[in-house]
């Protein structure tokens, strides 16, 4: 059974405990034995499948705290809820699934929400999966930017997840540009293409953009070029991300995700006469 087949028939033999597990009993409409979820925080949790596990904890966290970050600001702006409903469409969600993403968003928007002890758990059960960890902050980012700008109570309240989930200041920085350059480098691609049907060398300006995608400089040599997208594809490798956990159902926001690093990539080569 699946970790969404597990949640919707009440099987929690493996029940997550910890605040993610509370939270997401309590909008599932469980009853929790609080001795049982005790001994199950006690034990770390899981008497059935570890992926399935995740995949629970990962869905949980990544819609409940989305929901945090978006009301950070003071209100939670309609891009802000468009981009977490877009999230929901690309991961083709039903209806069930949808609803309970709603829930769990809605959730993360009370004042009472249990953060750090919501991120202490995540990391503490996927502290091998740091790529999974990564592509959780990644998540965030773009909900975040979804408006366009990331707001100084955004970036604030980032850089203290990612210092919770194990991240220096330095790889949120880097995490950060990366995704700006990203919506950035897909956006000028598209105006591009509306206006081009054939393939041409890229713009200075979105040929910039791509080297950031990449997370190298434009001084950067060949090798070092084709060393930090191998690097990166490997890291957002879909199957790979769900091997580690993440929701089968995510797989095509990895899959955008290395299509976007792709393009940067096949830009840049374009430019320097790379084949």
């Amino acid at each position: 059974m699946s970790w969404w087949g597990k949640v919707v028939g009440g099987a929690f033999g493996f029940a997550l405990g910890g605040p993610i597990g509370a939270m997401l009993g309590a909008v599932l409409g469980h009853q929790f034995d609080k001795g049982l979820m005790l001994t199950l925080a006690n034990q770390g949790g899981a008497t059935g499948s570890e992926q399935e596990r995740i995949q629970t904890l990962f869905f949980t966290s990544v819609f409940s705290v989305m929901g945090h970050v978006a009301k950070i600001d003071g209100r939670v702006s309609e891009d802000e809820i468009e981009m977490a409903r877009s999230i929901m469409q690309q991961m083709h969600l039903d209806e069930q699934q949808t609803q309970l993403a709603i829930e769990l968003f809605h959730r993360g928007k009370h004042p009472d929400f249990p953060l750090d002890e919501v991120l202490q758990q995540f990391r503490r059960e996927c502290s091998r999966r740091r790529n999974l960890l990564q592509m959780f902050i990644e998540i965030l980012l773009h909900a975040a930017y979804a408006d366009g700008v990331l707001h100084s109570q955004e970036k604030r309240l980032l850089g203290h997840i990612c210092q919770q989930l194990g991240f220096s200041p330095a790889e949120y920085y880097v995490l950060e540009n990366r995704v700006r350059a990203q919506r950035s480098f897909h956006d000028n691609g598209a105006q591009q293409q509306h206006y081009q049907h054939s393939p041409a060398r890229p713009r200075p300006d979105r040929l910039q953009e791509a080297y950031a995608v990449l997370g190298v400089e434009p001084s950067a040599n060949d090798s070092d070029v084709k060393r930090a997208y191998r690097r990166l594809m490997n890291q957002h490798h879909p199957d790979k991300l769900v091997a580690k956990g993440m929701p089968e159902e995510m797989m095509r926001l990895a899959t955008k995700k290395t299509q976007e690093i792709k393009a940067a990539y096949e830009a840049i080569c374009a430019a320097r006469g790379i084949k």
